[in-house]
């Protein structure tokens, strides 16, 4: 085992950067399949390089999602295992295909520019707020946290009275390995937050299956597989996963986002004078900043990668943090360019897992960012950015800034 494949399983490595990517670095070019073997977890795979992730996403029969989707401790997949949660993420075909139907109508072009007027005005009110509280404050938490959370809650059909209930709840279960969001000291207490968000949405579902209505949650609780219902577990596993995911990873994207723009100031301005780039500098930042970490394959038969051996039920990490700063796909992959194309970025998985709602967090960016960058005069750091401590999903949890808008 390389040394450097332990910040697979350390959750604070993912506060460090320049350290994260050191070890990275130093794993794609010597050990780009690191057997990984710490205590706490369960033994398995690091795949570091793009086209090894890439080959086994296309492979979804050899490699499949089930029974281990991402990376926690030996302790906590026990724990979820006898919840019996089953997202999206925890599914194989044919299964997986028929239950990502029932939601994808919801975030296809279509729907996406109907949503786009909502995006827009989201956006300028979340600017005009930044405006009012100015000229300082924590862009994360007072800002960028609550624009895509209003976004995925309103879609949803969730009562605005409810969206503080519903971000302390997904920074519980993303957080859970940080000391600053985490609940409680042990995995039962942290599987805890989990439990209340399923009691939440089974209330929802009990709602939407008496009394329909014009939203998703409408659309998820009456939803029917060869003719049948939706499993009570299935049916709020599916609303955990959307009101969670549809949010945390683009307000990470935007707070990454907005933090390499004060970094890199000449492409702060290159983007002010043509906003045009936006779709492009749209994906340069999911590729930064890159919100989920990994995502967990199991083999289901003897194989082999870049030559190594992988055995029948032996696990793989795909790390797409490691994916998207690949040499051997991006030019100067440690250059934050708004104008990058082509952008084989990998942030939102590829092949039959590809995030069901992508489209919504690219539309989301790129309308706050084209509302913010016209008004905004001046921003500077204004104390230390600090990280989300997690091995899934994370990125800025902090970000101090000084600003000017008009």
């Amino acid at each position: 085992m390389d040394e450097a494949a332990k910040v697979f399983a350390d959750p604070k490595a993912y506060t460090d950067e320049p350290k994260l990517h050191a070890a990275l670095t130093h794993l794609r070019a010597n050990a780009p399949v690191s057997w990984v073997e710490v205590p706490e977890y369960r033994p398995f795979w690091a795949i570091t390089k793009h086209a090894d992730i890439m080959d086994i996403e296309r492979a979804n029969t050899l490699f499949t999602n089930s029974p281990r989707p991402v990376l926690v401790t030996a302790e906590a997949d026990e724990l979820q295992a006898g919840t019996g949660v089953r997202t999206l993420i925890h599914m194989d075909d044919p299964q997986h295909r028929v239950v990502r139907a029932i939601g994808a109508d919801w975030f296809r072009p279509k729907a996406m520019r109907a949503l786009k007027t909502r995006a827009d005005e989201l956006a300028k009110v979340h600017v005009d707020k930044m405006a009012e509280i100015g000229p300082e404050c924590d862009f994360v938490q007072q800002v960028a946290v609550n624009y895509p959370l209003y976004m995925i809650m309103s879609l949803l059909g969730v009562p605005e009275s409810d969206f503080p209930l519903m971000l302390r709840l997904t920074q519980e279960l993303f957080g859970s390995d940080d000391d600053e969001f985490k609940r409680g000291a042990d995995q039962a207490e942290q599987m805890s937050a989990l439990l209340e968000m399923f009691q939440y949405f089974s209330a929802l579902t009990t709602s939407r299956r008496e009394n329909p209505t014009e939203d998703l949650a409408s659309a998820i609780a009456n939803a029917k597989i060869d003719g049948e219902p939706l499993s009570d577990i299935d049916t709020v596993s599916y609303y955990a996963i959307i009101a969670a995911a549809g949010h945390d990873t683009t307000s990470a994207t935007i707070s990454g986002g907005m933090l390499a723009l004060i970094e890199n100031p000449d492409q702060h301005a290159k983007l002010r004078a043509d906003l045009g780039l936006m779709p492009l500098a749209t994906e340069e930042m999911v590729r930064w900043v890159t919100p989920v970490k990994e995502f967990m394959r199991t083999a289901t038969d003897d194989t082999t990668v870049r030559g190594v051996p992988i055995k029948a039920g032996e696990s793989v990490l795909l790390s797409y943090v490691s994916a998207n700063r690949d040499e051997d796909v991006f030019d100067d992959p440690f250059t934050f360019d708004i104008a990058r194309d082509p952008n084989k970025h990998i942030a939102f998985g590829y092949g039959v897992h590809f995030c069901l709602g992508a489209a919504l967090a690219r539309l989301e960016v790129n309308s706050f960012f084209a509302e913010l960058l016209p008004r905004l005069k001046s921003i500077e750091l204004a104390g230390q950015p600090e990280y989300v401590a997690t091995t899934f999903v994370g990125g800025l949890k902090h970000l101090p800034v000084r600003y000017s808008l008009r």
